[in-house]
């Protein structure tokens, strides 16, 4: 064959769209071997839980169901006394809520499934977090990082100050709620209670990926202290971001200390400026975001009432309520990180998934080399930083 073909932009326009078809038709082939296998737990799970009711059989009875049906089946791996239990416990809580929840819960993996029941008792939190699941994609790693931050109490419960329901149209300001958390956990920051302002920024700009992964779905990161010129004079915004879903520019900034009334005028002459000097025809109104260390809610709620921009006001968490003589004694968070890497590698589809979203470029390439580039990523930046302390020491 003459070498002349394989450099034509036609063959590699082949080959691309061949390897596209191919990755396309594994991840279906993996969607369809789970679903079929969820499907099957579901129906040992109910099995095993009506025959022991009806002939009163306890717990050990499970322990010999697992010996022989792994024994029958010639040593096959997934039917260990644990496995089948989980199977059980995962029948029993969702059994009586119908066959939507047997759907809903067949949309995810058995290992997040498990990861669900054998850490959350409420039905209406597991069914949230199954739903999360879905819509942002998570990985087993990612659900278990989410549900330790307590998502859930800082989406789903707790009330949030914002005036996003008087100052936007009704789907745009829902979808603006359930973005916000209070508090947002910084717990992969290496600062102290004492950083001021500017450190937390560059923090967080280090840590780009995994700040975006706190913030949530959708945010594009577009800049930090985004310079504005108004009236011959210069203003900059803390940190730019841009919302794919909601089709516009959020504006952040942040505070070390608690929530002053005049943070709302500030963040509120920003949004004005963005909305007429970057926001295109097609943008939704930019919205705010102030994140401070505490918050008077009476205060946060005088100070948003007559102000005419969405804004929202959460505070921050550097480090979850964990006391610091114990601190020591767990790993950092570059020691997870550095496991997580090792170990996504070689998990196939499931574990491979980052959570952060891939760039289009990334997108086209294999699961596993998503992750690497996207670990490669925050290396840079934490080694960016290490070369910084060293200059300051």
């Amino acid at each position: 064959m003459s070498q002349d073909i394989i450099k034509t932009d036609e063959y590699r326009s082949l080959i691309a769209d061949l390897k596209t078809r191919v990755q396309a038709a594994q991840i279906k082939a993996a969607v369809t071997v789970n679903t079929q296998l969820i499907a099957l737990y579901w129906d040992i799970g109910q099995q095993i839980a009506e025959r022991q009711q009806a002939s009163g059989w306890g717990d050990a009875v499970i322990e010999q169901i697992a010996k022989d049906l792994t024994r029958e089946l010639g040593g096959l791996k997934g039917f260990s006394r644990s496995n089948l239990y989980n199977m059980r416990q995962w029948y029993g809580f969702y059994a009586a809520h119908g066959e939507k929840v047997q759907q809903l819960v067949g949309q995810i993996p058995w290992g997040h499934n498990v990861l669900i029941i054998n850490n959350i008792k409420n039905l209406d939190k597991a069914l949230w977090y199954i739903r999360k699941t879905i819509e942002n994609g998570w990985s087993r790693n990612v659900l278990a990082h989410q549900i330790d931050s307590q998502l859930y109490e800082r989406q789903a419960e707790k009330p949030r100050i914002d005036n996003f329901t008087e100052r936007l149209p009704a789907p745009q300001s829902d979808l603006a709620r359930e973005t916000l958390k209070d508090p947002y956990v910084f717990d992969f920051l290496s600062v102290g209670d004492e950083a001021h302002e500017r450190e937390l920024e560059t923090a967080l700009v280090e840590r780009i990926t995994r700040f975006m992964l706190e913030l949530g779905k959708g945010f594009a990161f577009v800049g930090r202290q985004y310079h504005l010129e108004v009236g011959g004079e210069d203003f900059y915004i803390d940190l730019l971001f841009y919302h794919l879903r909601l089709h516009c520019y959020v504006a952040i900034e942040l505070k070390t200390g608690p929530f002053k009334p005049e943070y709302t005028g500030k963040l509120n002459f920003y949004l004005t400026a963005l909305d007429e000097q970057v926001k295109m025809k097609e943008d939704g109104p930019s919205i705010g975001l102030i994140l401070c260390r505490d918050r008077n809610n009476v205060i946060a709620e005088y100070a948003l009432r007559d102000v005419n921009k969405p804004i929202g006001i959460s505070r921050y968490a550097l480090a979850a309520t964990l006391p610091e003589e114990l601190r020591a004694s767990f790993p950092t968070v570059e020691e997870v990180e550095a496991e997580l890497g090792k170990t996504a590698a070689g998990q196939g589809i499931e574990e491979a998934t980052n959570a952060v979203d891939p760039t289009p470029e990334q997108a086209a390439k294999p699961v596993e080399e998503q992750g690497r580039e996207i670990l490669a990523e925050v290396k840079t930046a934490r080694q960016k930083r290490g070369k910084k302390q060293k200059g300051e020491n």
